[in-house]
């Protein structure tokens, strides 16, 4: 009896030990991993941690003289934002592009990583993959002047040459709002779910291949293989990409989106975005403190966002949650 007395005292004695020299071992034992992280931890601490005390502008008229002990104005740089006429138009249009990115981009991008797990030959899988892959290396000034010069040209686009073919006028592009949102959506999931859709290859790669085996053994077609095996299994996946995009919900894709528009200013009812808007503030009237008020609350909001999408996730499904 004694003797198991001890053990136990043993056993609780090292757990402490180890709690103790929880960190330090664990850096030692791994410090390889930690080294490989070092790089992203550092451009991580420096452009998003390091900047954080800069809030204090959101509650300042900021002027370069004064600098950080510009005049405290309290919650001022929020109430010019949110009482005037751009609050609702930009957050309106930047949720609403950033919802049809988040819907069509995941959409496109399950369909491009089904379609190319159903092709059998590895040369013909690997020019789909790459050719799909390659919009996303374009940059946002390459995609602006695609759309805007070949594609939406106001003269010998190839959209107007469609609307030609049916024997309509063509389009002032360049004047017309409505179709833009639609536009710069398309962009997007043109240029992004050939990225995404490598990340939902490499779960359906990971499946194992004897579930599929089973289910023809007894009788299931490919298509409900596809939809009885194969998308709940990518559906903890799904969940974990929604949620890193939410968080951004309130960060529109500013380098595309002003890349296609500009300074448009007839278009802007349906395509001007927070981060557009903030630009604009910024280049014409230097107004930092509007603009850093601007910036918070897109942070702040993204928060709320991520940390109640999770919980909801969590309240159904503990193991797709992010934390």
């Amino acid at each position: 009896m004694q003797g198991i007395v001890n053990k136990e005292k043993m056993v609780i004695q090292g757990m402490v030990d180890k709690k103790k020299r929880g960190f330090l071992f664990e850096m030692k034992r791994n410090y390889p991993y930690y080294l490989m992280m070092l790089p992203a931890i550092i451009i991580l601490f420096v452009f998003a941690y390091l900047p954080m005390p800069g809030i204090i502008i959101a509650f300042q008229d900021f002027n370069f003289v004064d600098k950080f002990k510009s005049p405290f104005v309290g919650l001022d740089n929020f109430k010019f934002y949110f009482t005037s006429s751009y609050a609702f138009r930009t957050t309106f249009n930047t949720i609403f592009i950033n919802l049809n990115y988040l819907f069509w981009t995941t959409l496109v991008s399950l369909l491009f990583a089904i379609l190319l797990n159903e092709i059998r030959l590895k040369f013909a899988k690997k020019l789909y993959q790459n050719l799909m892959f390659l919009p996303f290396f374009l940059s946002a000034v390459v995609v602006g002047k695609f759309v805007t010069e070949l594609v939406f040209s106001d003269h010998n686009g190839v959209a107007n040459q469609i609307v030609k073919l049916f024997g309509h006028e063509p389009i002032v592009w360049s004047q017309t709002a409505g179709p833009w949102a639609w536009i710069i959506i398309g962009a997007h999931v043109w240029q992004a779910a050939g990225y995404s859709s490598i990340v939902y290859l490499a779960t359906i790669t990971g499946i194992d291949d004897h579930l599929f085996e089973a289910a023809s053994l007894d009788g299931a077609n490919r298509w409900q293989q596809i939809r009885l095996i194969l998308l709940p299994l990518l559906t903890p996946m799904i969940i974990i990409m929604c949620l890193l995009s939410i968080g951004g919900m309130l960060r529109g894709d500013f380098g595309t989106i002003y890349s296609i528009i500009g300074d448009n200013g007839l278009l802007f009812k349906h395509t001007d975005v927070i981060d557009t808007y903030v630009f604009r503030a910024i280049k014409g009237a230097a107004d930092f403190g509007t603009t850093a008020a601007v910036g918070l609350y897109q942070s702040v909001v993204g928060f709320i966002l991520v940390y109640g999408s999770n919980a909801l996730v969590k309240k159904y499904d503990k193991d797709s949650a992010l934390f």
